[in-house]
């Protein structure tokens, strides 16, 4: 009884397979174009072919073998696609005209010239990344895209072209050319040397580059609710050049009142440490702290140096729209209470709706606060804080850049009832954005609203 029900058995499985894999038994489903070149039977990619069943338990299409692919009369005449390396059309029209489309790229794949070169959902670097490629791995160009050419780390675009890609696994999206190296495969044994050994995804190294990495000051004007807009762009960085193995750290140096702008090729990111990683090829490694990014690089064997970068809640440049609006806010209210100020000892000062001034009358301040030199005109800039010892006897703190002086001159002010006051501040009652404490003996100005003298 035994022996009966496992002969009725393998029998069955015979006869559901001769099902499946007989022509005239199944009926078809379609027409499919080959995405991916098969190994076995060797079948370029961009074949159209004939497809019976569509197996959702094991992800796979069954087509039909062309004749021209056959090994013998006597092979089994089907064969299995993954999903994802078949485009399936009702229509053998459909796909004749698809085939026809992919064909300038129907052969052609890339193997990845650096670890870590993503793939994206766009054709942009700022396009959100779906995909990480190992050094080595292949994918399958499926076509030329029109995008954002990549940035070099010097801000230059890069030589090459967005191409819609596929990987192994089944991940489309697209991917920038320039750590790409083209071939042509027609099917059967990929001669390409393919990494051994998987690599534990790094989640980490994710995180660090999928997140923009600006100078640590940021943060702190940021908390402290102090902006300042000269230090503030969305330029200075770290860049990890994912896209174009090339790594950018641009910044300023407040200290030493320069410039930095490095960048260094490497071939990958390795990951040598907890949240440590180094850039293969160059004298740079980055680490991963707690609350900021720290970069270190060597030149010429000199001694690491080290910058802080962090990320940001909020974008840089909705931060600098957040201020300007804040200090055109403020500059509001003082137009407002005028726009005219007179006194009968400093003049008459005019506020226009532009931001800029004119002052006439000012002898009595040259060239002591005001130069010689200059007109009157100017524009008005609202760039300075107070500390909280000074926000209860004053509103705030502007400055006046008059045409022809190379520094704009200082004054903390006050709307009051009758008009506007201000006082002068020195150079050196200054540090940074913030005027740290009156002068020992201030110079007042006392305006009132309008052409109206005295004060």
């Amino acid at each position: 009884m035994i022996l009966a029900m496992r002969f009725f058995f393998k029998f069955f499985l015979v006869l559901s397979m001769m099902v499946v894999l007989c022509t005239s038994c199944v009926r078809r489903l379609g027409w499919g174009v080959l995405l991916w070149s098969n190994e076995d039977p060797a079948i370029p990619a961009g074949t159209v072919l004939s497809v019976f069943v569509k197996s959702n338990i094991n992800k796979v299409w069954i087509a039909g073998i062309p004749e021209e692919y056959l090994k013998d009369e006597d092979a089994v005449d089907k064969f299995e696609i993954p999903f994802v390396r078949l485009e399936l059309f009702s229509s053998k029209r459909a796909a004749e005209k698809w085939a026809k489309e992919f064909a300038p790229f129907a052969v052609t794949y890339a193997t990845t010239l650096q670890d870590g070169l993503p793939i994206r959902d766009g054709t942009d670097n700022n396009a959100r990344r779906v995909y990480r490629l190992k050094k080595g791995e292949v994918v399958k160009i499926i076509a030329q895209s029109e995008g954002t050419p990549a940035i070099s780390g010097t801000g230059d675009p890069l030589p090459g072209n967005w191409y819609h890609v596929l990987t192994e696994n089944g991940t489309f999206g697209y991917c920038f050319s320039y750590r790409l190296k083209l071939f042509d495969y027609a099917g059967g044994f990929m001669e390409i040397a393919q990494i051994e050994e998987e690599e534990e995804e790094d989640t980490e190294l994710e995180t660090v580059l999928s997140k923009k990495w600006y100078p640590e000051s940021y943060k702190q004007m940021v908390d402290s609710e102090k902006i300042d807009l000269d230090m503030l762009s969305q330029r200075w960085g770290f860049y990890p050049g994912e896209d174009s193995g090339t790594a950018r750290v641009f910044l300023k140096d407040i200290e030493n009142d320069i410039i930095i702008d490095k960048t260094f090729k490497y071939t990958g990111i390795k990951k040598i440490g907890s949240r440590i990683w180094t850039f293969e090829g160059a004298t740079l490694q980055m680490e991963l702290r707690p609350t900021t990014l720290a970069v270190q690089y060597s030149e010429k064997g000199s001694a690491f140096r080290t910058w802080l970068f962090v990320n940001l809640a909020s974008d840089v440049d909705d931060i600098i729209l957040k201020e300007n609006a804040r200090r055109s806010s403020l500059f509001r209210r003082i137009y407002d209470k005028g726009p005219v100020f007179s006194s009968a000892n400093y003049g008459t000062l005019t506020f226009n709706p532009n931001g800029s001034f004119v002052w006439t009358g000012f002898d009595m301040l040259t060239p002591a606060i005001i130069p010689s030199s200059v007109s009157g005109t100017g524009r008005v800039v609202i760039r300075l804080f107070l500390p909280d010892s000074l926000k209860s006897q004053y509103d705030g703190a502007l400055s006046l850049a008059f045409n022809g002086a190379k520094n704009p001159v200082n004054f903390l002010y006050k709307l009051e009832n009758q008009g506007f006051r201000i006082e002068y501040v020195p150079p050196s009652n200054i540090e940074e954005v913030t005027v740290t404490h009156r002068d020992a003996s201030p110079t007042v100005i006392y305006f009132f609203r309008g052409n109206v003298g005295g004060e």
